[in-house]
């Protein structure tokens, strides 16, 4: 029998189906992107919503928690009002930019000239050709455009959420009706529970250090002078959730409108090594700090969910790739046949938060120890059951013969 499922997974047909199935998946994942994306957003959005109300239930005032009705509508609000905040900011911003396209396509001009002429004539002629040949201007309209289809989405999103915090109570009911049977119903219920306490804690510890990332950010860029200082904290606050490529891009970018902007590179210099040191002590100190090994996910799973994700959904994917996989990694973890996939994608082996309670070394050895206790106990039980029986028929034998006699 082993031989043959074995037989049955190095088959040619078994690798077809895998690859159709692939195919028709990752087809779907970008045909329906419209819809998907806004869907996923308002996804963590919801569970960050839960998690808040959650914690501001747990607040009591003159001995009274807050009521769990008022705990949505007060984190709803702030939600809202970060958005059109968000929204407010860029917008009013969005023409000053277009303004200043002109001017930093000069400067920028300038600064390649400069480099140019320290390797020779014909290269400066051939580059400030290609300076003449880019497009500043359609560049940027194209990304402003994009961020503001992206930003456009979230009127979608805040369609979808309140739906979703409405479906959250029956479907929980729903769930525990639809399985099968009573165990069943607790394994799902686990999964569920896991996969939100998970995503809950990934997504309010980064939205935290996010956040604290574009405050640091900002007040180094302010006081330098730097133009739509606004623009890019905000860039930096939603950069961060991006692994690794997004802090550099974060830093990146705002140095390099600096270099543009100001003449000397005092200014360039201060942004640079200031928004560096904001990024490397939240994302390498304090980062690590809040969130241990809750995820424990592998470095080289990151970044090819990163870079799957990115290339299926874009910059949205991006953002979402590390929750989504997430997930995935503790639905995998929960299906016993697919245990082993979740353990090669975690950091160390233990999964989920690291610790002893889910090592599937220390799992298979209580396992082993539990089944040898239970055929122990078998054991016992059929030999004290023989010993019974041996005993009654001895008792009865003996009454025979009494009679005879």
């Amino acid at each position: 029998m082993p031989d043959q499922q074995q037989t049955h997974v190095f088959s040619l047909a078994f690798w077809h189906r895998v690859v159709v199935i692939a195919f028709f998946t990752i087809a779907g994942l970008v045909l329906a992107a419209d819809v998907l994306v806004p869907l996923s957003i308002a996804s963590l959005v919801f569970i960050l919503l839960t998690s808040a109300v959650d914690r501001l239930c747990q607040i009591e005032i003159l001995g009274t928690r807050i009521p769990r009705w008022l705990a949505h509508v007060i984190s709803a609000a702030l939600l809202v009002l970060g958005l059109l905040g968000l929204l407010s900011i860029l917008t009013s911003q969005a023409g000053a930019v277009a303004d200043a396209l002109p001017r930093y396509e000069a400067r920028f001009s300038e600064i390649l000239a400069r480099v140019v002429t320290l390797v020779g004539d014909k290269n400066y002629q051939a580059a400030q050709q290609a300076i003449l040949e880019m497009d500043f201007t359609g560049f940027a309209g194209g990304a402003i455009g994009s961020a503001g289809s992206f930003l456009s989405a979230f009127f979608l999103i805040l369609l979808y959420i309140p739906f979703m915090m409405l479906e959250q109570g029956p479907m929980r009911l729903k769930v525990a009706l639809a399985a099968p049977d009573a165990e069943s119903a607790q394994n799902l219920h686990r999964v569920l529970t896991r996969i939100s306490e998970s995503v809950q804690r990934y997504v309010g510890i980064k939205t935290l250090v996010s956040f604290l990332t574009g405050v640091g950010s900002y007040a180094i860029m302010k006081p330098a002078g730097l133009d739509f200082a606004e623009t890019w904290a905000i860039l930096a606050f939603v950069l961060n959730f991006i692994p690794t490529i997004g802090s550099i891009i974060g830093v990146a970018l705002p140095s390099l409108v600096a270099l543009v902007q100001f003449d000397t590179n005092t200014p360039f210099l201060i942004i640079l090594v200031g928004c560096g040191a904001v990024q490397f002590i939240i994302g390498n100190i304090l980062e690590p700090s809040l969130t241990g090994k809750s995820l424990n996910l592998s470095p080289l799973m990151v970044i090819l969910a990163l870079t799957f994700w990115t290339a299926i959904w874009g910059i949205p994917g991006a953002l979402l790739s590390v929750p989504i996989t997430v997930c995935t990694m503790i639905v995998l973890a929960n299906i016993p046949s697919t245990k082993s996939l979740a353990i090669l994608m975690s950091g160390d082996g233990n999964l989920f938060d690291g610790s002893q309670k889910d090592n599937p070394v220390r799992e298979v050895a209580q396992g082993e120890a539990s089944e040898a206790a239970r055929r122990k106990s078998k054991l016992t039980v059929s030999k004290s059951e023989l010993d019974t029986e041996t005993e009654a028929i001895r008792q009865e034998f003996e009454q025979n013969l009494d009679n005879r006699s």
